[in-house]
């Protein structure tokens, strides 16, 4: 049996899901008169009316009705195979999920090396605090802060981190130097809202766990606690790997040789089985490539 005009099934599917010829011609750059012609010839190589044309409006006939949802997922099938065979090739865009804080800290900076040595694949980096599902929001892979264990998920370690006290250097100079942890209470300290124990936990791992800092300030977002730092605000507690980068130009010091050991660390993350497509396999390997030089 000789299969119907593929133009005719497209125009057909798009008239069915608006019940306009008018919007389908729309979605596929075509005017109404091309679609309603092309599918009064579906129609014709069927031998059956798809929809009931009324003056104002088009409805789906019996046929039509019977006829669209094969077609809806014939197109899909075809859409998912294109999508497949993009990845095969080491195309597409990739989408990687991370806080905010590592994005901007750790992975930005580092990101022309990859589009170097990949450049036909294009990265979306997707920041926030939720956790990626994978299925319902496009994300390939993710880099996430915790122990490593999540459920159905495949992780790598990346950093395992201690968090260090960081400062704008002209904040700590004069009569508020920071020589010794005791020092900390001529400054105001600077909090993360998600781990609002880390600082009362370092001040007890340095000694002084009853210190009374200047005042205390609580961001619900990393990158405002580091900006905070920069500016001046107070001191903060980072994580070597988010401050490393503002400690090298000098846009903050760390003033202690102490560290607060945390069995949490970054973590990569991909569903168990994503591995085989190209583009999330060159990304995982990529990065720890970063992590291992």
């Amino acid at each position: 049996m000789r299969l119907p005009s593929l133009s005719g099934l497209r125009a057909f599917e798009a008239a069915a899901r608006h019940l306009s010829f008018k919007l389908a011609a729309a979605e596929l750059a075509v005017t109404p008169t091309a679609i309603s012609h092309r599918i009064r010839r579906l129609e014709e190589e069927l031998g059956c009316e798809l929809f009931h044309r009324q003056t104002r409006s088009v409805g789906l006939s019996t046929a039509g009705k019977v006829l669209l949802p094969d077609v809806r997922d014939a197109f899909q099938r075809l859409e998912s195979a294109a999508a497949k065979l993009r990845d095969v090739e080491g195309q597409g865009t990739l989408t990687v999920s991370s806080s905010a804080s590592f994005a901007v800290k750790w992975l930005v900076p580092r990101l022309g090396d990859f589009q170097r040595q990949y450049p036909d694949i294009d990265i979306r980096i997707s920041t926030g605090m939720a956790l990626s599902n994978f299925r319902e929001d496009g994300v390939d892979i993710a880099v996430r802060y915790g122990l490593g264990t999540w459920p159905g998920l495949h992780s790598d370690l990346l950093l395992h981190e201690d968090s260090i006290p960081i400062a704008a250097p002209a904040l700590v100079t004069g009569d508020r130097a920071l020589n010794c942890p005791v020092d900390l209470s001529k400054h105001t300290l600077l909090h993360f809202s998600a781990y609002p124990d880390d600082w009362q936990a370092w001040l007890t791992m340095a000694g002084v766990p009853n210190l009374k800092p200047l005042g205390n300030l609580t961001f619900d977002d990393t990158t405002a606690v580091m900006q905070a730092a920069i500016n001046g605000l107070g001191v903060a507690l980072s994580m070597h790997a988010i401050a490393a980068a503002d400690i090298a130009n000098g846009s903050v010091v760390s003033p202690f040789g102490l560290s607060l050991p945390k069995e949490t660390g970054y973590y990569l993350v991909t569903p168990i089985g994503s591995r085989e497509q190209p583009k999330i396999t060159a990304f995982h390997d990529w990065v720890l490539a970063q992590v291992a030089a």
